[in-house]
């Protein structure tokens, strides 16, 4: 069972994804904040993680810079609403695996997470 870590302070993403990914059969933990995530990942490994770039204590952007080791083997997925050219720019350059602009719709971001386990799983 493939582990996601889901990082956004709105509440309703965290339960709706939660719930939805779950019933696909994930195993799935979620953070509101930056250093929540921080703790959960200092606690165990994720496959993948769903980084929001805009967090209550930290840019998703600067979480990724934080915990590169804890996240060196996971899939880095940034959603945003507010995209920005140098936001984009500095998730890559910070690692993140693909830059995605909210609302997306749900049978997508599952594609989405499908394609990049499966890469992850090649490599």
């Amino acid at each position: 069972m493939k582990k996601i870590l889901i990082i956004d302070d709105d509440t309703y993403i965290l339960s709706s994804f939660s719930r939805i990914l779950s019933k696909r059969g994930f195993e799935v933990e979620t953070a509101e904040t930056g250093k929540q995530a921080l703790e959960k990942l200092k606690q165990g490994s994720f496959d993948l993680a769903l980084i929001d770039v805009c967090l209550p204590d930290m840019e998703g952007t600067d979480l990724l810079e934080n915990a590169k080791k804890e996240l060196e083997k996971t899939v880095k997925i940034m959603l945003t609403g507010h995209p920005s050219v140098k936001t984009s720019d500095k998730a890559t350059f910070e690692g993140a695996d693909t830059y995605i602009v909210k609302p997306i719709r749900m049978d997508e971001l599952i594609s989405v997470i499908n394609f990049f386990l499966k890469l992850k799983q090649e490599e």
